[in-house]
């Protein structure tokens, strides 16, 4: 890495959600949003885990071949119960059958990043796997949660951010930023690596 690769890479975060945007914002960087403009279906038997992995490369190199001297970095999550991929609800009926399953379950939430440069060649991609334990919930207590939160557009419908973190009994990760989205202890650390200064 280049002196000039330190200083003028500009960065891009190659994703829409508003809740990565935000725990971005908190590195204090300069970064600007694209579209990565990626199919998101799974591939026939793929895992959970293989599918977040996947999306989060497919997402970032989408954006740097757009953008090939921008450092991009590019996530997704994908909620994983007993081994099936639980993606964001959209409606408040898929809502509610998603949290009665979930209830009393433990869920992994697989979030994958990428940091990739195409002018540069590098490429970077890591796991950050949060394991979840939601109580047994209530008819009650879903439709009381949905309704106060209407958390429609995050994976598995539960926000621990927000008024979700009720529904859980416990929480386990080495990244406690990677169950809202973005995994920032392991995209400081690639961001150092592809040659950018952090505070």
């Amino acid at each position: 890495m280049t002196q000039a690769d330190r200083i003028s890479r500009p960065l891009i975060l190659g994703s829409t959600s508003r809740y990565r945007r935000a725990l971005l914002q908190r590195l204090g960087l300069a970064f600007d949003v694209v579209a990565p403009e990626v199919d998101e279906t799974p591939l026939p038997g793929e895992t959970p885990r293989a599918l977040a992995l996947r999306l989060a490369s497919a997402k970032a190199r989408a954006v740097a071949t757009r953008h090939p001297q921008a450092l991009v970095i590019g996530s997704d999550q994908v909620a994983d119960l007993a081994g099936e991929p639980l993606g964001k609800p959209g409606t408040h009926e898929r809502a509610i059958r998603q949290l009665t399953r979930m209830s009393g379950q433990t869920v992994i939430f697989h979030t994958a990043v990428t940091v990739a440069c195409q002018a540069s060649g590098f490429a970077q991609t890591e796991l950050a796997p949060v394991r979840v334990r939601f109580r047994p919930l209530s008819p009650g207590e879903i439709e009381r949660y949905l309704h106060a939160e209407q958390p429609y557009d995050c994976a598995g419908s539960a926000k621990s951010e927000g008024l979700g973190i009720a529904l859980l009994d416990a929480i386990e990760s080495d990244d406690p930023t990677a169950l809202i989205g973005l995994p920032l202890i392991r995209v400081a650390r690639m961001l150092r690596a592809a040659g950018m200064v952090l505070p």
